[in-house]
């Protein structure tokens, strides 16, 4: 169980290294709430379920904290995307498609 947790860990790390490089190399704000989400949600969640893979008494507080994760990261970073877009944070020069055109309109009414 012990090589297991190691493996599930460092497909964990290898996404939070992904999200943070995604972070890093992204144009703007909205691309770069999209590669922290995506990658940072499953890495951490991944690193965390295999710590509790590797200590199983600690298994069911890992999973608690992991499902926490899972429910919270994907909300907070919609809150950011729409604050945003809402106080007229604009997109990257080189956007092709914008569909919250209208949304965004909307809230500076």
């Amino acid at each position: 169980m012990h090589l297991v947790g190691m493996l599930v860990t460092g497909f964990g790390v290898i996404f939070l290294f992904l999200g943070s490089l995604g972070i890093f190399r992204l144009p703007d704000v909205y691309n770069r709430l999209q590669a922290g989400t995506k990658c940072t949600t499953l890495g951490a969640f991944s690193s965390i379920i295999g710590v509790g893979i590797m200590e199983p008494t600690w298994f069911w507080k890992c999973l608690i904290i992991a499902v926490f994760i899972l429910l919270s990261n994907p909300i907070s970073s919609h809150a950011l995307g729409r604050a945003s877009c809402k106080s007229g944070v604009p997109l990257c020069k080189k956007t092709v498609v914008n569909k919250s055109k209208d949304f965004c309109k909307e809230g500076k009414k």
